[in-house]
C-alpha cells in the first residue's frame, strides 16, 4: 500500500524532529503511563486490562490506545482505538484518539505487542512520552528507551517482565 511508504517517511521525520527529553524515570516518582497495543483476541485484551489495573493500583494514571485491525473485534469498547482507515494516503493520522494520545507527556509508554507494527511505531515516534518501553526487537530500538525480551515468547511473560523491570528503575 502506497500510504505505508509515506508512513515510513513520516515516522523517520518524527524521530528526527521530536525534541522530547527522554529518560528512564524512577518508577515510584512516575505518575502517568500510556499503553498502546494491537487488538488480537479476548485473552490479550484481558491481559492488557490486568496490566492497566496493576499500574493503577500503583497510583499511576493510565491511558490506553489500541489498534483495531480489519476483522477484529473491539472487546468491551473499554479502550480508545484507531483503524487503518484513519491513516490518510500521505501517511498522516486523522484520528482524534491518536492525536490526543501522542500529545500526552506520559512518564512511561508501554508498547505491548510482540511483533512490531509500522502504524504503532509511527505513534511511538510522535509520542511525547519520556520513557518508551517495548518488546525486544531490533526494529524497536530507535523508538524505545527500554526493551524487554519475554522468556519463551509468552505474551503474559512479556507484560510481567515489563512491569518487573520498570518497577526496578530508580
Amino acid at each position: 500500500m502506497l500510504n505505508h511508504k509515506f508512513l515510513e517517511l513520516k515516522t523517520r521525520r518524527y524521530l528526527k524532529r521530536n525534541t522530547v527529553h527522554r529518560a528512564n524515570l524512577a518508577y515510584r516518582s512516575a505518575s502517568t503511563a500510556g499503553i498502546i497495543f494491537s487488538t488480537e483476541d479476548l485473552r490479550k485484551h484481558k491481559l492488557v486490562k490486568n496490566f492497566k489495573h496493576q499500574l493503577e493500583e500503583d497510583g499511576k494514571t493510565v491511558n490506553v490506545l489500541t489498534y483495531l485491525p480489519k476483522g477484529h473485534q473491539n472487546f468491551e469498547f473499554m479502550f480508545d482505538f484507531f483503524t487503518i482507515k484513519e491513516l490518510n494516503f500521505w501517511g498522516i493520522f486523522n484520528s482524534e484518539a491518536v492525536l490526543k494520545f501522542v500529545e500526552q507527556p506520559f512518564d512511561y509508554l508501554f508498547y505491548l505487542d510482540q511483533e512490531g507494527s509500522p502504524l504503532i511505531r509511527n505513534i511511538m515516534a510522535m509520542s511525547k512520552a519520556k520513557c518508551r518501553i517495548a518488546n525486544y526487537e531490533e526494529e524497536n530500538a530507535k523508538f524505545c528507551e527500554m526493551m524487554v525480551q519475554a522468556p519463551g515468547n509468552s505474551y503474559q511473560g512479556l507484560l510481567e517482565d515489563m512491569y518487573k523491570y520498570t518497577k526496578k528503575l530508580t
